[in-house]
């Protein structure tokens, strides 16, 4: 065994690592024996990207990459759950994930956590109904509570995590503060949070006061003032995908990471997997655009929010010695461990 430094997700502690006995890297909460020898770099935990979209990417690639858990926020319920890897990994919701029948296994031996939303929920003729890009099948159109009840129940008996509601006033109809807000109350109710896309004028701030918990995206589409941003820091957190804009809305998105993170607010790394030629992986760009807008090394380890490393299924990654650069990170390996 040798002592091992590894992230909880919060900070930095000590620990031990050696092989299991399906051998394995195996890291244990272990006070290390005085004089031992250390492992060279420290570890964490596979990271999280917090929005993915699994159904416009070869999923499969998430078995090489190094990704413990992604969150996918927008597709058809029952193909993403037939997609998702559902062991004992936690939810966005805070909940145990379950087994989904007939869900297949992980394509290698560490686990990759798939939690997901199901469905956009959005008004008749609202984003992204009309977008080619939209899988059959992952757009509920809501015109009423009554619909609004049975979607919610319909993602909820899928075994989602959280529920996706589009606001986006650019590209179609939004629901009235009424009818979101019902929407909120009823994922409540079945202890679900509630994602939104927040797109256009007053958007992200209405939204958030209708019940949203996290915003799908960094406010984009305009700069919010130093009181809306503390607004937002106290009430809601950030998914950051910040390198899918062109130049003009990332400046934008940028200016108001920055303050919203030096506010206290909770910016969480997402990527929208999907939209465009994004990788199957840690995506350096949005990497590059979160340490732009302000978020240093230990900032950034936790809006990767990396999986338990103590659960003996999760990725296990190396970071070389000195670096706390998620960039540097690669699989630990049995190779690692020799002496």
């Amino acid at each position: 065994m040798l002592t091992a430094t590894f992230f909880d997700g919060e900070r930095w502690r000590d620990g031990v690592v050696g092989l299991g006995e399906d051998g394995r890297p195996r890291l244990r909460e272990e006070t290390p024996a005085p004089g031992g020898p250390f492992l060279s770099g420290r570890i964490v935990g596979g990271f999280t990207d917090h929005h993915v979209h699994l159904q416009l990417v070869d999923h499969a690639l998430l078995a090489s990459s190094r990704l413990g858990r992604v969150v996918d926020l927008g597709g058809d319920p029952s193909t993403v759950a037939r997609i998702a890897v559902h062991n004992s990994g936690v939810s966005i919701g805070g909940r145990a994930s379950e087994a989904v029948p007939g869900a297949p296994g992980p394509d290698s031996p560490e686990l990759r956590t798939v939690d997901f939303a199901g469905a956009f929920l959005t008004p008749p003729g609202g984003y992204p109904s009309d977008r080619a890009w939209a899988p059959a099948g992952s757009v509920r159109e809501i015109a009423d509570t009554a619909a609004a009840a049975t979607a919610v129940e319909e993602m909820a008996a899928a075994g989602v995590s959280c529920v996706k509601v589009a606001s986006n006033s650019t590209a179609g109809p939004v629901f009235s503060d009424a009818l979101f807000r019902t929407i909120a109350d009823l994922a409540a109710a079945r202890g679900l949070p509630v994602i939104a896309h927040a797109e256009g004028s007053g958007e992200a701030q209405r939204v958030v006061r209708l019940g949203a918990t996290q915003l799908a995206h960094a406010p984009f589409s305009e700069r919010l003032d130093d009181e809306e941003i503390a607004e937002q820091a106290a009430r809601t957190s950030w998914i950051s995908t910040l390198a899918i804009h062109d130049s003009h809305a990332r400046a934008i998105v940028i200016d108001n990471v920055a303050r919203f993170h030096a506010a206290g607010g909770i910016v969480r790394y997402g990527t929208d997997m999907g939209n465009g030629p994004t990788p199957v992986d840690l995506n350096p760009a949005e990497v590059a655009a979160l340490r732009t807008a302000g978020l240093d090394d230990d900032a950034l380890l936790r809006a990767l929010a990396p999986v338990d490393p103590l659960d003996p299924r999760s990725l296990l990654l190396l970071l070389p010695p000195g670096s706390a650069d998620p960039l540097a990170a690669r699989p630990l390996t049995p190779a690692d461990l020799k002496v």
